[in-house]
């Protein structure tokens, strides 16, 4: 990439060549990727804390949590991390055709996940599983802690996930028109890296909401 160089339309004004662009670009999003590590982290330690002062109360909460459609969208979220990392490989060797479909393989993966995610919030809705009024285990202490942090958790969690599902769009989009080859898709880099990362954070979050607990 080095020889595509300043004034070429592929490359900003503020570099010095597609290398250049690509680095940077690529270094940003880790940058961006260590901020939302400092703000999962904080999240997941509360979490231990609270855990480790109600300990019956959030077993008690786990033990109402949908584990199968939990274990089913975790599978759903690996197979959507294959499906984009195989496109990425593919647009390597300028496979452009097969990473379109990937990424909409990725799209519908990450749609499905929502999808089931909304069926068990309705599923607590029904059974009074949400902090409140008429919370089902309210003379459980901690619970409704538990389902604060399940709510907000997975919520941020979701909110991530349909950015990246509008990422992967976009990306499509780009790579439609003609602007992606072998030697430049750095974009569509950028967004795996973007997109694994949601799917890590969901592997944390997976055991604690549904597994830790559950068979003691």
């Amino acid at each position: 990439m080095a020889e595509i160089r300043a004034g070429h339309p592929a490359v900003g004004m503020q570099y010095e060549d597609l290398r250049h662009q690509s680095d940077t670009a690529l270094v940003g999003m880790w940058l961006f990727l260590a901020t939302e590590i400092l703000f999962f982290g904080a999240l997941l330690f509360a979490y231990m804390v609270y855990r480790l002062w109600y300990p019956a109360g959030f077993v008690a909460a786990v033990r109402h949590a949908n584990v199968l459609i939990g274990t089913i969208n975790t599978a759903i979220l690996l197979t959507s991390s294959f499906t984009l990392t195989a496109g990425l490989l593919l647009a390597r060797v300028g496979d452009m055709r097969r990473l379109v479909w990937a990424c909409l393989a990725t799209m519908a993966l990450g749609l499905a996940f929502i999808g089931l995610k909304a069926v068990e919030y309705v599923e607590d809705f029904h059974e009074h599983l949400v902090p409140g009024a008429g919370f089902a285990l309210a003379e459980t202490p901690g619970a409704q802690i538990f389902y604060l942090f399940y709510y907000s958790a997975t919520g941020i969690h979701l909110v991530h996930l349909a950015i990246g599902i509008g990422l992967v769009a976009y990306i499509v989009r780009r790579t439609r028109r003609g602007d992606f080859s072998a030697r430049y898709h750095t974009p569509a880099e950028v967004v795996g890296l973007y997109w694994s990362f949601v799917d890590i954070v969901w592997l944390f979050l997976y055991p604690l909401i549904y597994l830790v607990g559950r068979g003691g």
